[in-house]
Formats: structure tokens, C-alpha cells, sequence
């Protein structure tokens, strides 16, 4: 069992030192939120009244944050933690965040001998409860091979996509095209309604020929088609607007870098930017059937 400092109790990372912590590890949480550290304080963890404190000893410290900047802040920025780390630690940075960011931080934090690697997630709030994410993993081989010791403790689907950066690349590629296929599920669903279709059966005739897909199969976007779909449940919990936007942000800043053609991705973000301009940024992402079907 590992020792573990874990940075960013929000609603995935939350769910994701809890398994840690069930898995037997010696896990020290610190986040902004005193509720969400007392949560964790009653799951096992202890907690650290100084986000420094969670590099004391540590195996691994594993952050959970909001954007690049963050990220960049906690281990680069005045006080970061890159002064208090050892070079036996190994940084576990599982943001989705822009890859020059993470670049920018891995080269820093290995000037100082400590290594790190960025290992965004799929499978959403869900997923890190069940202990089912799915692991993006960009680093060294060496540094994967580490990480891989704690990461199945959290998820069940574990990637090496190359060297650092590489597992936000390849992050925000399927978010990308996750976008793409949810707009594409919703008007194709409504298109049927509108034409007196029921969409229970016209969901499962399209699962059953060619434009079958995850979005219609495990999240249909279209309200009680499954139950226990976020559209089920007035479009929450899930992976919020607000998160497949900024997704998207970050997606066509990469296309831009490399002068790619993503004129499918561009009115994804179009779209749900349109969504956060008409205040469904928390909803979930399939919120954007309401698009379709609000006449």
C-alpha cells in the first residue's frame, strides 16, 4: 500500500480518494472546501491543513483541479509545491487540462528530479464512484509503469497514449467526438419524434443498424427512453455544459496549434456555448436535445 497526498475533493476527485482509501492506501486529502474534506476525514483519510503538507512522505500526490492555470499554480507558482516535493514522489496530474500546461509543468517538476505524469479521466461522476474510470496517461514508460500501481485502484481502463501531454491530446479528441455524437443522437431522435416516431423504438432500431453509438446506447439524450439516464432526471447529475464546453475550448485551441480541420468539433462548442448563453451550463451534457425538441 502506497502513501498518497490528493489535491481537489470536487465531484470527481471526491469519489476518487475515497477508493483509494477503501483500497487500504494512507491517503492525506487538502481542498479548498472544509465540508469536503470532513467527508473524506469520515471515510479514513486524513486531512491536511496546508496543501504542502500532502507531499510529507509521499508516494504519489494526485491532483484533481479545475483548469490549466490551477495546475500550473499548485506546482510551479509561488510556494508550489515543485520546492516541498521528493524526487521518490510521483506526480499524478488527472485535470483535463490544455497539454501545454502539462508539458509546462512536467518539464519544471523534472528539472527538479520529480516525476510526473498527466493522466486525465473518462467516464464521468459515475465512473469515479464505481471506481470504473478510465485512465489517459501521457509520460515516460517508466513513470506509467509507476502510476499504474495506484491508478486501477480508481479505474478500470488503464492507457499509455504517449509522452507527456499526450493523455490530455487524447482526452480531448473523445470529448470531441463524444460532443459530436450527442448533437448528432439528438436531432436524429427528434427528427423521428417530429415525424411521430416513438423514440424508445427508434432508438433501438438505430441501435441495431449502422448509427448505433455510446451516446445512444448507454446516455440517450431523449428523456425516458433509460431510466437511469441524467435525461431521465431533468438533465442531472452528469458531466455539466459548462465542462464539455471548456472542453471543447481547449479542443479547438489544440486544432488551431496543428492547423487541423475540425469544422464538426467547432459547431459542438458552437452549440454548447449556446447552451451556457441560455443558463443550462450545470445541466448535464445530453441537456443539448433541448435544443432539438424546445420549438
Amino acid at each position: 500500500m502506497a502513501k498518497i497526498g490528493f489535491i481537489g475533493l470536487g465531484n470527481m476527485g471526491g469519489p476518487m480518494a475515497c477508493n483509494l482509501v477503501k483500497a487500504g492506501h494512507t491517503v492525506m486529502v487538502f481542498d479548498l472546501s472544509d465540508d469536503a474534506m470532513a467527508h473524506l476525514a469520515e471515510q479514513g483519510a486524513s486531512t491536511a491543513s496546508d496543501v504542502t503538507q500532502v507531499c510529507d512522505g509521499a508516494d504519489y500526490v494526485i491532483s484533481m483541479l479545475p483548469a490549466g492555470k490551477h495546475v500550473r499554480a499548485i506546482y510551479c507558482g509561488e510556494n508550489g509545491l515543485i520546492n516541498h516535493l521528493s524526487t521518490d514522489t510521483l506526480v499524478i496530474d488527472c485535470s483535463t487540462i490544455d497539454a501545454e500546461s502539462a508539458q509546462f509543468v512536467g518539464k519544471a517538476l523534472g528539472d527538479a528530479d520529480v516525476s510526473f505524469v498527466d493522466a486525465p479521466v473518462s467516464g464521468g461522476v459515475a465512473g469515479a464512484a464505481a471506481g470504473t474510470l478510465t485512465f489517459i496517461v501521457g509520460g515516460s514508460q517508466n513513470d506509467f509503469d509507476g502510476a499504474n500501481k495506484v491508478l486501477p485502484d480508481m479505474g478500470k481502463n488503464i492507457f499509455h497514449a504517449g509522452e507527456i501531454g499526450a493523455g490530455q491530446v487524447a482526452k480531448i479528441c473523445n470529448n470531441m467526438l463524444l460532443s459530436i455524437l450527442m448533437a448528432g443522437t439528438s436531432e436524429a431522435l427528434q427528427m423521428g419524434i417530429d415525424h411521430g416516431l416513438d423514440p424508445k423504438v427508434l432508438s433501438e432500431i438505430m441501435l441495431n443498424s449502422s448509427g448505433r453509438n455510446w451516446t445512444l446506447e448507454l446516455y440517450n439524450p431523449c428523456p425516458d427512453v433509460l431510466e437511469n439516464a441524467p435525461s431521465s432526471n431533468d438533465y442531472k447529475p452528469g458531466f455539466m455544459v459548462d465542462l464539455m464546453a471548456k472542453d471543447l475550448g481547449l479542443a479547438q485551441q489544440a486544432a488551431q496549434q496543428t492547423n487541423s480541420a475540425t469544422p464538426m468539433g467547432a459547431l459542438a462548442k458552437n452549440l454548447y456555448n449556446l447552451m451556457q448563453n441560455q443558463g443550462k451550463g450545470s445541466e448535464d451534457f445530453s441537456a443539448i436535445f433541448k435544443l432539438f425538441s424546445e420549438k
